[in-house]
């Protein structure tokens, strides 16, 4: 039975007892599925798709870090990524480790094609840059941040968490005919109800989230991120959460994350869309105005991420040191590009791509 103020070494293990294929999670399922499918085909819209996983992979790193109160701002995180000075900030530190943990877990799943513990305990160190593993000191308690109420205990010993996970692993790995969005969602309760890590457990299981999608070839690349949602319905995946450990209401919890996935879909498809098109504006932008320094090249890095340098430019074996400064003066002269001094390094910021990635 579970008791809140007890260690929940009685957690379930999986697949549920209850139903998760009901007509209005089947019906939801498929809009869902829908909603990504158009998403994963908008993104081979792009000119050069890898030039935009950085800066998209740092957003969806600020905002999981933000679920956990790790905050960073924009552009502490994008200046930290472009220039070459030492990050001094500890959040910002943490928020591009979690980006090393989503590469490592991509590289993980190409080699080997499971999602094990051992993926887990990997992508978890990397984010906290540590080498602690799995949680073997009892006393850990989840509460209520405002009221301190204490609303959940983790199952306690490492044995006993270590068999939840062992059983995790064997969920997400068997096809059973189960429609993968609808596993998804189970596979994220169950990770965040065993939580067995000391720290990283949220970051870790939306990790997992996006690995499990590519994993089932739902999505090419990792592209769905489900964070804003998150942050933006924070509430109710708490209170859905709660009410599958209390009440057994896996429907709910099923319905709200597969909501999450169609609404962060749609999201994405925009985004992409509007990047796509702002891209194709700066190149008409730049022919008209100087069309000697166009290249394809030269868009392409300085979409790369929101900021770019000299060095950027030589990197890409677009021009050379003097050359490549005055193309990129040229660009600040049209409009395009905004130059900063971060440390001793002068960056030049690309002025409406940031604004499209704050939105």
């Amino acid at each position: 039975m579970f008791d809140k103020d007890k260690p929940y070494n009685d957690l379930p293990l999986l697949p549920p007892t209850a139903e998760i294929e009901s007509k209005a999670i089947l019906r939801k399922a498929i809009s869902a599925n829908r909603a990504l499918t158009t998403m994963a085909s908008c993104c081979k819209q792009l000119p050069n798709e890898s030039i935009f996983y950085s800066t998209l992979f740092l957003k969806e790193a600020k905002e999981s870090s933000e679920i956990e109160n790790i905050v960073t701002t924009n552009d502490d995180l994008y200046q930290a990524f472009a220039a070459s000075q030492q990050i001094v900030n500890p959040n910002t530190r943490e928020v591009l480790h979690y980006v090393d943990a989503l590469w490592n877990g991509m590289s993980s799943i190409k080699e080997t094609g499971v999602l094990t513990t051992r993926s887990f305990v990997k992508i978890v160190n990397t984010i906290k840059e540590n080498d602690e593993g799995i949680r073997q000191n009892p006393g850990v308690r989840i509460g209520n941040k405002g009221t301190k109420e204490i609303i959940y205990t983790p199952p306690e010993g490492k044995n006993t968490i270590l068999q939840k996970l062992k059983n995790l692993e064997e969920y997400i790995n068997t096809k059973d005919g189960t429609d993968p969005l609808i596993k998804m969602a189970v596979i994220h309760y169950q990770f965040e109800a065993v939580h067995p890590f000391s720290d990283g457990n949220g970051r870790t299981g939306r990790i997992i989230n996006i690995l499990y999608l590519v994993l089932n070839d739902l999505l090419e690349h990792p592209m769905l991120f489900l964070s804003k949602y998150i942050i933006d319905n924070k509430t109710e995946y708490y209170i859905r959460l709660r009410e599958v450990t209390e009440n057994n209401k896996w429907e709910e919890w099923i319905l709200y994350m597969l909501n999450g996935i169609e609404e962060t879909s749609f999201y994405m498809q925009k985004k992409i869309i509007d990047i796509v098109n702002l891209m194709d504006e700066t190149k008409q932008k730049v022919k008209t105005n100087n069309s000697k320094i166009y290249s394809k090249d030269l868009i392409e890095v300085i979409f790369k991420q929101p900021y770019c340098k000299r060095k950027s430019l030589e990197d890409a074996g677009i021009a050379k040191r003097l050359t490549a400064t005055k193309y990129l003066d040229e660009l600040e002269k049209m409009g395009i590009l905004k130059s900063i001094k971060v440390g001793k390094e002068k960056l030049y910021i690309n002025i409406e791509f940031y604004k499209l990635l704050k939105e």
